[in-house]
């Protein structure tokens, strides 16, 4: 059963991500976010990256209510990876029509993969109380 739920969580969280970083992603959020180091765009980053934080505090409230703070993490830690492509992508002057840009795109949704894998271990280990037990 325990590996029901982990993959229940798995998708959940996979699923978050779709739905946050796509389809709750106004022209505004994509257009200025573009522009990370100016005032409007850290503003676009900071509601994408709320947005993010609202929906993984809701799953970790769901499957691991004590670990509630993750969703704080997740804001911090999605708004730094974000600004981290948008700078290079912006400093290097890639866009969708150059092959790096795609690299860094790539390369910042297998970040937010592996932070969700992390909340993922975090809930498994501290919220669910399952030993991980690391020994062959």
């Amino acid at each position: 059963m325990l590996l029901l739920h982990i993959l229940v969580l798995y998708v959940s969280f996979r699923a978050k991500q779709v739905i946050c970083d796509f389809f709750m992603q106004t022209g505004w959020q994509a257009m200025v976010r573009e522009a990370a180091l100016t005032r409007e765009g850290m503003k676009a980053l900071a509601v994408h990256a709320g947005v993010h934080a609202a929906f993984t505090f809701m799953l970790v409230v769901i499957f691991a209510p004590k670990l509630w703070w993750l969703g704080f993490v997740d804001f911090f830690l999605h708004a730094a990876i974000d600004r981290t492509k948008a700078s290079v992508t912006l400093k290097n002057g890639w866009t969708y029509k150059n092959y790096q840009y795609w690299w860094a795109f790539g390369l910042d949704q297998e970040a937010h993969n592996l932070t969700h894998l992390l909340y993922i271990v975090l809930i498994v280990v501290f919220g669910w109380g399952v030993p991980l037990n690391i020994t062959p």
